[in-house]
C-alpha cells in the first residue's frame, strides 16, 4: 500500500519498494558477517535518495524513505558499540549529507567557490553532527521512543536554527523539499514548512521500524529453522496500515483542501518587469539611464489607468544612492517623471542604497567608517516604493545571505571577510531593517517585499502578513546561479510562502523566472529563463490571517525545547551513570 501512494505520481526510476526490499536484504545479509564498507554504501544511498526526491525535479515520495538506510546504520553502531570508535555515527553519515548538499546545491559554484565549498562542507558537517546527537542520546537513555523522540526534536531544532542565525541556510530544510508538489502540503497554511520536516521524518522512523523488525524476525527464522511468526506478521500488517495513513491522509486532506479553497475577489492589477540584465557584465556596468530605460520601455505598452503596481527586480538601480538626500539622484528622478503620468501607480524596484550617520547616531550592527573620515554609515539592500502621492518608502533587506552580505558576528570569525563574495556590488555585512515594513498605497492594497533569499523563510516571510500586507511581491536577481536547478528550487519555493500565508505573490526576477502565484499556489504566466519579459495579471488581495501567519513556527519552539529536556536528561543520565561505575571501582 505504502509504495502505491509513493508511486502515484507515475514515478519512472526504479520502484520505490524495490529500494526498500534492498535495505532490508542488506542489513539481513550484515547483520551476522558485517562489513563497514556497506554501511558507508549505505548513508550514500541515503544521500541519493534524498536528492531524487529534492525539487524542482525530484519526486519527494523518496524523502519518506530516505533517513532509512542511515537508520540502519545507526542500529549496527547502536548494537555493536565495541566495533566503532566514539563519533562512528556522525563519521558515517557525514558521506550521505555531504551527496545530499552537493548533489542539490553545487550551483552555488557559478557565483562563488569558496562559497560553495564552505555551504556544502559545512552543512553536511551540521547535519552529521544532529544524527550523532541522535545517537548519543538514543545510547544514553536506552529507550526507543525517547531515542527517536530526540532525532526528531534535534532536527527540526536544526532546522529552525538555520532559519535563524548568521550561517542560516535553510534551503535543504526537509519541509522545502515538497515545493514541486505543493498540491500534497496545502496544510502548511496551518503548520508552515517545519510541518512537513516532522512529516517526512516520522514517516522514516515508521518505515525504519518496519524494515527493522522485519529483518529481527526473519534473521531468527533462518537461524532456527522455524516457520514465520504469525504475530510478526501482525506486527507488518499494522505497521504498513500505520504508515500509509500517515502518509496518505495529509496528502488527501491537502488535495480537499486545494480542490475546495476559494478566493475572495478583491482585484489588483499588476505588471511585472523582467528586464534580463547580465549581472556578471551588465548590472553594475551600465548607466542609470540604461537600466530605468529598458525597465520602463517593457513596461510601457502593459501600463494604464488601472494598473496598480509596476514590479522590477531586486538590485535593478546600481546608482550608489545615499538615502540621505535620495530623491536628488538620476535614477529616483527618471522614475518620478515616468510614473507621472499615473496618478494611481506604485512602483516597486530593488536598489543599493547607503545611508550616512549623523555625528552621535548610535551604531549598530553593519555600520562601516569611511576611509578618509570619523564618519559612519549603512550599506542596504533596499526595496523602494513610488508614488504620486507619498514621499520614498524604503525596506530594507533583512534576512541577508551568508557569505554575499552578511558574516558571522560571533567573536574569532573576522578573518572571513578575506573571502567575502564578491557580486559587483557592496562587498562584506550589510545593515538590516528593524522589522518587516508595509507599504502606504495609492488607492490599491497594501503589500510588502520579500527580497531574494528572505522568500525561504517563512516565519519571516509571515512577519510583514502579521503587520497587514494583502498581497506580497518577491523581488530577486536569480542570475548568479546560471541556467541551472538553483533559480527553479528558488522559486518553486514561493509556492510554499503563498500557502502558508494565503497571499497572491507577483515575482519580478532580473533573470527569471518571474511569475504570478495565487494563494493556492497555481503559478500563472511564468517566465522564460535569461528572456527580457514583462507580464501583466490580476491577483487578489486577502486581509484574513491563518493559523501559521497567527502563531508562526510554533512547531519548532515546542521541538525545540524538547530537544533541551531530552540533551539535559541524556547528560545526566550519563553522569549518574559515571558516578555509580566510579563508586564500583572504588
Amino acid at each position: 500500500m505504502i509504495c502505491y501512494v509513493l508511486l502515484c505520481s507515475g514515478w519512472t526510476l526504479p520502484p520505490v519498494h524495490q529500494i526498500i526490499y534492498l535495505c532490508i536484504e542488506i542489513n539481513i545479509k550484515y547483520t551476522l558477517k558485517f562489513r563497514k564498507i556497506h554501511l558507508i554504501l549505505l548513508c550514500l544511498l541515503s544521500g541519493s535518495l534524498l536528492s531524487l526526491g529534492w525539487p524542482e525535479r525530484g519526486f519527494p515520495g523518496l524523502l519518506f524513505i530516505g533517513f532509512v538506510p542511515l537508520l540502519i546504520v545507526e542500529e549496527q553502531i547502536y548494537r555493536y558499540p565495541e566495533r566503532f570508535i566514539k563519533f562512528s555515527a556522525l563519521f558515517y553519515s557525514y558521506p550521505g549529507f555531504f551527496l545530499w548538499n552537493l548533489l542539490t546545491t553545487w550551483w552555488i559554484v557559478n557565483s562563488t567557490f569558496v562559497g560553495a565549498v564552505m555551504a556544502i562542507v559545512l552543512n553536511s558537517l551540521f547535519m552529521a553532527i544532529v544524527f550523532q546527537g541522535f545517537h548519543w542520546t538514543r545510547k544514553k537513555l536506552n529507550s526507543p521512543v525517547a531515542g527517536y523522540a530526540s532525532l526528531l526534536a534535534y532536527w527540526v531544532a536544526f532546522e529552525y536554527l538555520h532559519l535563524n542565525w548568521d550561517l542560516n541556510w535553510p534551503w535543504l530544510n526537509m519541509g522545502n523539499g515538497f515545493a514541486t508538489y505543493y498540491k500534497w502540503v496545502q496544510w502548511y497554511e496551518y503548520t508552515g514548512a517545519l510541518g512537513g520536516t516532522v512529516w517526512v521524518l516520522v514517516a522514516n522512523i515508521l518505515v525504519f521500524a518496519l524494515v527493522d523488525n522485519w529483518q529481527n524476525a526473519k534473521c531468527k527464522v533462518q537461524s532456527a529453522n522455524e516457520a514465520p511468526n504469525i504475530q510478526n506478521s501482525k506486527f507488518v500488517i499494522q505497521y504498513s496500515i500505520l504508515i500509509f495513513s500517515w502518509i496518505v491522509l495529509p496528502i488527501a486532506f491537502s488535495y480537499y483542501s486545494y480542490a475546495t479553497y476559494t478566493e475572495k475577489k478583491n482585484p489588483v492589477n499588476i505588471v511585472v518587469v523582467q528586464p534580463n540584465i547580465d549581472p556578471y557584465n551588465e548590472q553594475y556596468n551600465l548607466p542609470p539611464q540604461a537600466v530605468i530605460g529598458r525597465i520602463m520601455s517593457l513596461a510601457a505598452a502593459s501600463l494604464d489607468s488601472t494598473t496598480n503596481f509596476l514590479v522590477a527586480p531586486e538590485s535593478a538601480i546600481q546608482e550608489d544612492m545615499w538615502e540621505n538626500e535620495l530623491s536628488r539622484f538620476t535614477s529616483m528622478r527618471m522614475l518620478q517623471q515616468a510614473i507621472s503620468p499615473y496618478p494611481g501607480l506604485n512602483l516597486l524596484i530593488g536598489a543599493s542604497t547607503h545611508y550616512q550617520l549623523a555625528p552621535g547616531e548610535p551604531l549598530r550592527r553593519g555600520a562601516r567608517k569611511f576611509t578618509d573620515t570619523d564618519g559612519h554609515y549603512y550599506a542596504y539592500n533596499t526595496a523602494i516604493l513610488l508614488n504620486n502621492r507619498d514621499s520614498l518608502q524604503l525596506y530594507h533587506k533583512s534576512k541577508l545571505t551568508p557569505g554575499v552580505e552578511i558574516l558571522p558576528s560571533f567573536k574569532g570569525f573576522k578573518w572571513l571577510e578575506n573571502f567575502a563574495i564578491d557580486l559587483g556590488g557592496t562587498v562584506g555585512s550589510l545593515a538590516m531593517d528593524t522589522g518587516p515594513k508595509v507599504y502606504s498605497t495609492v488607492n490599491t492594497a497594501r503589500v510588502a517585499p520579500a527580497i531574494c533569499y528572505e522568500s525561504i523563510f517563512g516565519e519571516f516571510f509571515a512577519g510583514f502578513v502579521r503587520e497587514g500586507a494583502q498581497i506580497m511581491f518577491i523581488i530577486t536577481n536569480d542570475g548568479w546561479w546560471g541556467k541551472t536547478a538553483g533559480h527553479r528550487q528558488h522559486f518553486t519555493f514561493a509556492h510554499l510562502r503563498a500557502i502558508e500565508t494565503r497571499r497572491s505573490i507577483a515575482r519580478s526576477a532580473n533573470t527569471g523566472i518571474s511569475a504570478f502565484i495565487d494563494q493556492r499556489g497555481d503559478e500563472h504566466q511564468e517566465t522564460a529563463y535569461w528572456v527580457p519579459a514583462v507580464i501583466k495579471g490580476t491577483l487578489n488581495a486577502n486581509d484574513k490571517l491563518t493559523f501559521y501567519v497567527k502563531h508562526g513556527d510554533y512547531i519548532a519552539r515546542f521541538l525545540s525545547y524538547l530537544a533541551g529536556v531530552l540533551i539535559l536528561t541524556a547528560i545526566g543520565m550519563s553522569v549518574k551513570h559515571k558516578f555509580f561505575k566510579s563508586r564500583l571501582r572504588a
